[in-house]
């Protein structure tokens, strides 16, 4: 059975894929720090705790389980905090890339599928964006991918070293199964954030302007179920374990969908009212951003199976609705346990 290492592992992305690698046959090794992922999302394989800027623990780790590949999830990817704290995003994700490629070369390792995104086209200059677009990021997280891309370029002209690129737009939905799904803190998504003012978490959606040049004036974006990206990851590895070259592919539906239809469906899905807040345009955020997916089905013979807008929602909501309650019993054994506690320690005083 071939192990994959899988950086990144413990979070929203690479959980899936590594449901995906254990269900095709593999075993998925996740690397994760645990800073934003979440120890319960690794349920099908080892957890090795350790950062990606740390060496001499990659190695170890690599030098233990000798994976036939690495998937590369781990990285901080929040648009605005990159804004704010470039630095942070420099020295995390691209000097921490850096780390596990050297660290892959010293031991051997020669295929790597990287999670990059479509933040590297910047503004977009067509409808459907392709692999061929301008590269030109407007914000440090995408200039972080594509400055990644430049160095797997370079490793791969420089050695036997072959990567993918998986540029991919908005990751959305849970698990169909129910096992996994979206939880980060803080959360930024925006169907997440929607289907939280449904069951009456925050009191509003805010939508960041709706004056731009779209049919309903709110940004559109492309929606991509987690699943069928954690299918475009597993293909990807499959492609390189056939002796293929490496390449950057989209994955994205090529259908994209505005702010206020997001809200609609999730209406009509939970049956809930779901309040709006309108606010200026965010600095940063262009009118539309949907793939050219022609590639992806061309190289990989991927297409998306789970990401029908209202199947997105629908499995997010069902998760959202799972780990509400399961956060409920587990609070409420926390405080039964507390109170019998207390109840026991006060018998034995008296």
């Amino acid at each position: 059975m071939k192990t994959i290492l899988v950086t990144g592992g413990a979070g929203y992305i690479g959980s899936h894929a590594c449901k995906a690698l254990a269900r095709a046959g593999y075993t998925p090794v996740c690397y994760d720090n645990l800073e934003r992922g979440h120890a319960w999302a690794v349920q099908w394989g080892p957890l090795e705790q350790g950062d990606i800027l740390d060496r001499q623990r990659l190695d170890a780790v690599l030098q233990k389980y000798q994976p036939d590949a690495v998937m590369h999830f781990a990285a901080y990817a929040y648009v605005e905090e990159s804004v704010k704290d470039p630095d942070k995003y420099y020295k995390n994700n691209v000097e921490g890339s850096t780390t596990v490629l050297e660290a892959m070369r010293a031991n051997g390792i020669n295929r790597f599928i990287f999670s990059s995104s479509c933040a590297v086209y910047g503004t977009p200059q067509e409808p459907l964006l392709k692999e061929n677009h301008p590269i030109a990021p407007i914000n440090p997280y995408g200039a972080g991918k594509a400055a990644v891309e430049n160095k797997l370029l370079e490793y791969s002209n420089a050695s036997a070293f072959r990567y993918i690129s998986l540029r991919y737009f908005n990751a959305a939905g849970a698990d169909p199964e129910g096992e996994i799904g979206e939880a980060h803190e803080p959360e930024t998504h925006l169907i997440p954030l929607v289907l939280n003012t449904a069951m009456n978490q925050q009191e509003a959606i805010t939508v960041y302007g709706d004056d731009y040049d779209t049919p309903d004036g709110t940004c559109i974006r492309d929606f991509i179920h987690v699943a069928d990206l954690a299918d475009g990851h597993l293909r990807a590895l499959r492609h390189l374990e056939q002796g293929n070259f490496s390449n950057i592919i989209n994955l994205g539906t090529s259908a994209g969908y505005s702010v206020k239809e997001i809200i609609h469906c999730a209406r009509n899905i939970t049956g809930r009212e779901i309040r709006e807040k309108i606010m200026g345009r965010r600095a940063g955020d262009p009118p539309r951003l949907v793939a050219n997916r022609d590639y992806a089905e061309k190289i990989l013979g991927w297409k998306p199976q789970h990401s029908r807008i209202e199947n997105i929602i629908a499995t997010a909501w069902r998760w959202h609705n799972h780990r509400d309650r399961k956060y409920f019993m587990n609070a409420s054994r926390k405080l039964y346990i507390s109170v019998i506690t207390v109840m026991l320690a006060k018998a034995s005083i008296q």
